[in-house]
């Protein structure tokens, strides 16, 4: 199959190329240089050079914080850009997959989030990201939306690479312990996109490593699989705290815990617990070193 992939510079976009490429797919992937989002023209020039079957967007404006002072900018690409390709991929029959997030929700729930539950989100980048889902399902017939929660990758700077060099660099670390969620090595994510593609079975699919933990619990899991996997020496120590003792512009969801359902009843195969999938990344990262310092 023919595929686009826009973003393709990010966290997510690479390993997307890589495991589509890998499993035998005609891969395009553009990042910001070779394809605007924001510039209507150029995505149709490009899908109509393209031609191709499908479109997997991964390019997103990322910066929970600066969306906060930074609507326009937020709303440019994660809304505007996103109609941008889903015109420009309708208008050349591709399938669409767009990359969403546990931000459409606001936080408060006591049991894991459907993909049916009403979206309700709290900052400007979670409200500028359902505005693209929306964007997605007004101009595309065939879509998938798939989001997802707390990303970690071996390209890119994310969560589990900054825990690593503060604990070898910090004599105490304290991380918060009030929110909880669900880790996603982006290769999982990736694969379960190769998994999707192919099928018709369309709408919207919450797809994270499966389980949950707060950041806490995963920073104590991210040391003890560094020690383990690549003898990494972690010389802090961990400390619980509150959000409240470390506030950010963008308020930060309590509870963002998804439900795979649409995985489930779609009878497709679920992605790892968040635990194997941060073991795999220690044990990919050990394979290639230099990926710890990018």
């Amino acid at each position: 199959m023919r595929v686009l992939v826009t973003g393709a510079n990010g966290q997510l976009g690479q390993d997307v190329v890589q495991c589509f490429r890998v499993s035998g797919h005609e891969v395009e992937g553009l990042g910001r240089a070779k394809l605007d989002i924001t510039d209507l023209d150029q995505c149709f020039d490009v899908m109509s050079k393209s031609r191709p079957e499908a479109v997997i967007h991964c390019a997103a404006y990322t910066a929970v914080d600066a969306a906060e002072s930074d609507a326009e900018g937020a709303y440019l690409v994660n809304a505007i850009g996103t109609r941008n390709i889903a015109l420009a991929a309708e208008k050349v029959g591709a399938k669409l997959i767009y990359i969403s997030t546990d931000y459409v929700f606001n936080g408060n729930a006591d049991r894991p989030y459907s993909e049916y539950d009403p979206t309700d989100p709290k900052t400007v980048y979670g409200q500028s990201k359902l505005a693209g889902e929306q964007m997605v399902r007004d101009f595309c017939s065939k879509w998938f939306i798939v989001r997802t929660s707390w990303v970690f990758g071996l390209n890119g700077s994310n969560f589990v690479k900054t825990m690593l060099r503060l604990g070898e660099e910090k004599p105490v670390l304290q991380v918060v312990h009030d929110q909880k969620g669900s880790p996603t090595y982006t290769v999982d994510l990736a694969r379960f996109l190769l998994q999707l593609l192919p099928t018709e079975k369309y709408g919207i699919y919450h797809a994270s490593n499966s389980g949950s933990c707060t950041w806490y619990e995963f920073t104590g899991a991210i040391f003890e699989e560094a020690r383990e996997q690549i003898g990494l020496t972690i010389t802090a120590k961990l400390e619980p705290c509150t959000t409240a003792q470390f506030p950010r512009p963008a308020p930060r969801p309590a509870f963002s815990v998804m439900d795979h359902l649409a995985i489930r009843i779609n009878q497709l195969q679920d992605l790892p617990h968040w635990r194997d999938g941060l073991k795999q990344f220690m044990v990919d990262i050990k394979k290639d070193p230099d990926l710890y310092l990018r």
